[in-house]
């Protein structure tokens, strides 16, 4: 069974990887209560990086803007908020609201977009199955 310290070390060797890669994304993919947020919150004490609340940050930033113009703002709000750590590590926990079907976007595209200038460890509330990455279940409610 693999235990916290043994995915914190599998993400070490895979940050530096990850800056050679075209699309510097770590999903760290799990249903909720899965151990994503501790594994992010052991990561940022080993690299001495913030976890953000991507949840919290972007509805914080959203809710000044005028609700038509939140689609066309979300990319640039996004980088604001990634643009604000020190380094190149990101680290995104909550990301839910990215998911949100009146932003109109698609959370992977939005991510691996960000990721091309810094590498981005996220916390991914889904599942992959048969190589396909999820984040709900069809007859979820939030999906149409």
């Amino acid at each position: 069974m693999l235990t916290l310290n043994n995915f914190l070390e599998k993400i070490l060797v895979l940050l530096p990887q990850a800056k050679e890669l075209y699309y510097r994304l770590i999903l760290l993919v799990g249903p909720a209560g899965s151990g994503k947020t501790s594994l992010l919150q052991a990561l940022s004490q080993k690299i001495s990086t913030p976890v953000i609340n991507l949840n919290l940050e972007l509805s914080e930033r959203l809710l000044k803007i005028a609700e038509p113009q939140r689609v066309l703002c979300l990319p640039g709000i996004l980088e604001e908020i990634c643009a604000q750590v020190q380094g190149d590590t990101v680290l995104l926990d909550n990301t839910e609201l990215l998911f949100e079907p009146v932003l109109k976007h698609d959370p992977l595209r939005l991510l691996q977009r960000l990721s091309r200038k810094r590498t981005l460890v996220v916390s991914w509330n889904g599942k992959i199955k048969d190589r396909h990455l999820s984040f709900a279940e069809p007859e979820h409610p939030s999906i149409p």
